[in-house]
């Protein structure tokens, strides 16, 4: 069994708790699974870019996103997140739609805090580094997946290895939607899952 672990000292913290066993059919068949929750993840994601520029704009202005803002984006990027490790062999059982609840690939964020104006004025600009990077990792976890599906499809249970891997490159790209839609001021970490 997977121990649940974390990056503790970043706001936004990928949380694994997952026993490595996979349901060979729903793994077989995981791409038409998905396909409801990627139609609910495209509305959820218009309403959040709408939401990211009030919060933008707010933010510019008051030093903060407000806290009503940054629970919904949390929100969104938490349903992300889980999709994207379903969708990825990362975990088993079907994501809850959604951000509420629990899942074995979940997202801790911190509450709302203080940021700099400037940081926040320029923050699209400041994440094209860790967008670029993000992408390289996005490819990564889509290999991780096709290798995961191979493995879990034969053997009915994904090889730590991997699945460390893949939870690596959804770290990353977590942390930088994360950065990117203001919940947090501190760019993605590159460092270990602790």
């Amino acid at each position: 069994m997977s121990e649940t672990h974390a990056v503790n000292d970043h706001p936004v913290r990928l949380l694994v708790n997952d026993d490595l066993r996979r349901s060979r059919l729903t793994v077989f068949f995981r791409l038409l699974l998905v396909i409801p929750h990627l139609i609910v993840l495209l509305l959820f994601g218009i309403v959040a870019e709408i939401v990211v520029f009030i919060a933008w704009i707010a933010g510019v202005f008051l030093g903060r996103v407000p806290e009503g803002m940054h629970d919904f984006l949390a929100s969104f990027v938490r349903y992300a997140t889980r999709v994207r490790a379903y969708y990825g062999i990362l975990a088993d059982p079907y994501p809850p739609f959604g951000g509420s609840g629990t899942y074995p690939v979940d997202v801790e964020i911190d509450p709302a805090a203080a940021q700099s104006r400037l940081s926040i004025f320029f923050r699209f600009l400041l994440a094209i580094p860790a967008l670029i990077l993000a992408y390289v990792f996005q490819i990564g976890l889509n290999i991780v997946a096709l290798f995961g599906w191979i493995v879990s499809v034969i053997t009915g249970q994904m090889p730590q290895g991997l699945e460390n891997l893949g939870t690596y490159c959804l770290r990353w790209e977590t942390q930088t939607w994360a950065y990117l839609f203001l919940l947090t001021s501190r760019y993605p970490s590159l460092s270990g899952i602790s």
